[in-house]
């Protein structure tokens, strides 16, 4: 009797950046609607994950050099989407995953969804199971809002949720500089909540015309991002790292999501290393945007339909 054979890959899972992101009104299902720019960057956690075939129901581990993620693992985004892809195309057996965290929690730069667009990525290159990509996307968004980008990286407008992309072309590489505040955590929830105040309080909406003229921009000029005001407000630290990285010299500066990591837009990596001193009491990464070709490469994965 053939013993089956264990099979392993490690994939990057790189975090993103909001270029822009407008918050507009709410949706039937009570989400806002979003209007987004997600730009990946090489900031990454590493996954890997083994599988062995079995004839048994599936059987998932899972280990993370961050304890907090390990208190509830089956609510862990790796979890879910191994359990979801595995449903879909009948694979049984073992399946082992061990996630290195790099991307800072809670702070807007999407690492628990990128770790598992990296998990459905492993699971079909290792199974070598073919789903079809409209399927595949709903698999995503299933998992978050924010999951299909990461299937794609490079530079995207989402609508919707955030859930629905659509690829921009790539911009010629940028340094970006991120800071992720000490002691300082922002709740997704409660940044809904506080931009849906602004609005009611807003004399007009902003304009979907104006951020597509943005979007379709192909030097990308200006970042925004809707959270700014209400989460500044409540937070003004936040406010002050970025007005000290348009100090130091970077072209643009903006809130990370919803928060609290804030990022900001450099010439070349010199400049945004000496920038990163002023703030020697947060986390700093000095990192870079990543094309859609790249991305892909460092996944080891071509997006077809």
């Amino acid at each position: 009797m053939t013993t089956p054979k264990k099979r392993s890959v490690r994939l990057p899972a790189f975090a993103k950046i909001n270029l822009c992101l407008h918050v507009m009104g709410k949706r039937p299902d009570g989400y806002r609607e979003l209007r987004t720019i997600f730009q990946a960057v090489s900031l990454r956690d590493m996954l890997e994950i083994s599988v062995t075939p079995g004839s048994g129901a599936l059987d998932i581990d899972l280990g993370c050099n961050d304890p907090a993620l390990m208190v509830n693992p089956r609510e862990n985004l790796v979890m879910r989407a191994i359990q979801a892809i595995a449903d879909e195309i009948g694979f049984r057996g073992h399946v082992s995953a061990q996630l290195d965290k790099k991307i800072p929690i809670a702070r807007g730069l999407g690492g628990g969804s990128s770790d598992a667009a990296a998990a459905l990525i492993g699971m079909l290159r290792l199974t070598k199971a073919k789903v079809a990509l409209e399927r595949l996307m709903e698999i995503a968004a299933g998992l978050g809002a924010d999951v299909p980008f990461f299937l794609f990286g490079g530079r995207a407008v989402a609508v919707n949720r955030g859930d629905e992309i659509y690829p921009l072309p790539d911009l010629p590489k940028r340094t970006i500089l991120i800071v992720s505040p000490r002691g300082i955590g922002v709740s997704t929830k409660e940044a809904y909540g506080w931009v849906s105040e602004e609005l009611t309080n807003r004399a007009k909406p902003p304009k979907i015309w104006g951020f597509c003229a943005l979007c379709w921009s192909r030097q990308g000029a200006g970042v925004s991002n809707d959270f700014e005001v209400p989460v500044f407000r409540r937070h003004p630290r936040l406010g002050e790292i970025r007005d000290g990285l348009l100090q130091g010299g970077a072209a643009d500066a903006a809130l990370a999501g919803s928060g609290s990591a804030v990022f900001g837009v450099f010439r070349n990596p010199a400049q945004a290393r000496r920038t990163a001193r002023a703030f020697r009491e947060d986390s700093v990464y000095v990192v870079e945007t990543l094309s859609r070709e790249n991305y892909g490469r460092a996944l080891g994965w071509r997006v077809t339909g």
